[in-house]
């Protein structure tokens, strides 16, 4: 018989801030590595970043979301 399988959609963030945004984004990199390590991530669909902005339009922070099997 064939094993069922599911699609999980996980959502990091961070908030980036200026002239530390290689570190945070080397940050952001460890927690969903790490997330994948701990879950036993067989399979990684799709990954997508998108900015947030306050109100003037300036990046203030970032969404990663990580679309993957179990």
């Amino acid at each position: 018989m064939r094993e069922k399988k599911g699609i999980k959609v996980k959502t990091f963030t961070t908030e980036l801030k200026i002239f530390q945004t290689m570190k945070e984004l080397d940050k952001l990199d460890d927690q969903v590595n790490l997330f994948i390590v701990k879950n036993k991530v067989k399979k990684v669909l799709s990954v997508s970043d998108t900015a947030t902005t306050d109100n003037t339009g300036s990046t203030i922070g970032l969404i990663r979301t990580v679309a993957y099997e179990i």
